[in-house]
């Protein structure tokens, strides 16, 4: 088991201009491959932007597009993993969609949204409907869930139960639900004795303004790197040999009870007689 030095890109970069923004990512991954990183983590549809309505159906790309093939030759010629959001066009469908590129240029994994966030969200994207994507890297499993996913509990246990070590969060994160990066994304690794990477846009998109505060977070609850309201670059390890201290330590995995939790698929009552 190793330590995967870790770069989080916090930018909403050049909103409907694809070729601005694999500049701006060519760009940091130099930057990020120089700084002796392995993986280098950018937002949620950080390739086309966020809130830029019909065009993210004109921009959309299949997982093998053009835009995929380049991010793979940036990938290769500075050695360095990349996960980037993205809209991916299946078909006649488009989904909210996050893939993974490996070192090596080759396409590890590529997940689909299945938590889709109000009203915009389910305007312009359809649901994907795998819960636990995931890949190995670095010594570390890979897992990969975007934004609103994280903020289940239920999918991020079933990501601790199927062995991800480190689970990459692009998002789009707006004003005022800031601190699901401030709180919750901490309180989510400790739970799941993990590592999350949750990784923001910032700045005004439209009628939204993206609150930044990307972060990696520990199995421990703590913080490893925490940028700030603006476009910024930071970097955090994640290091395989104090998770499983951490986890040898904190034994939720190994103390559940799921005989017990029958409850959260199929709620059942129990109704209280006068003698309790």
């Amino acid at each position: 088991m190793s330590s995967l030095r870790t770069a989080l890109l916090q930018s909403s970069g050049r909103p409907g201009d694809v070729a601005a923004n694999l500049c701006t990512l060519r760009d940091t991954a130099r930057e990020a491959a120089s700084a002796g990183a392995g993986l280098l983590v950018c937002p949620e549809l950080f390739l086309t932007g966020y809130a830029i309505g019909g065009d993210l159906h004109r921009l959309a790309e299949p997982a093998d597009g053009d835009s995929a093939r380049e991010v793979a030759r940036i990938a290769a010629e500075y050695g360095i993993a990349i996960l980037y959001g993205y809209p991916e066009r299946a078909g006649a469908l488009v989904h909210n969609s996050a893939q993974l590129i490996g070192p090596d240029g080759t396409r590890p994994a590529n997940h689909r949204k299945t938590h889709l966030f109000g009203c915009f969200e389910h305007e312009w994207f359809t649901p994907g409907e795998v819960p636990v994507t995931q890949a190995e890297l670095g010594g570390l499993r890979i897992g990969v869930m975007i934004c609103y996913e994280v903020e289940f509990p239920e999918l991020v246990r079933a990501h601790a139960l199927a062995g991800t070590d480190l689970l990459l969060v692009p998002t789009a994160q707006m004003h005022p639900f800031q601190f699901v990066a401030e709180s919750l994304v901490p309180v989510r690794a400790f739970e799941s004795q993990m590592y999350i990477a949750y990784v923001n846009r910032v700045g005004q998109e439209g009628e939204l303004e993206f609150v930044g505060l990307s972060c990696l977070a520990g199995p421990d609850g703590v913080v490893r790197a925490r940028a700030g309201r603006g476009e910024q670059l930071v970097y955090a390890e994640a290091d395989a040999e104090f998770l499983k201290r951490s986890r040898a330590d904190n034994p939720y995995l190994h103390d559940r009870l799921p005989g017990l939790y029958g409850s959260l698929v199929r709620p059942q009552i129990t109704a209280l007689t006068p003698d309790h």
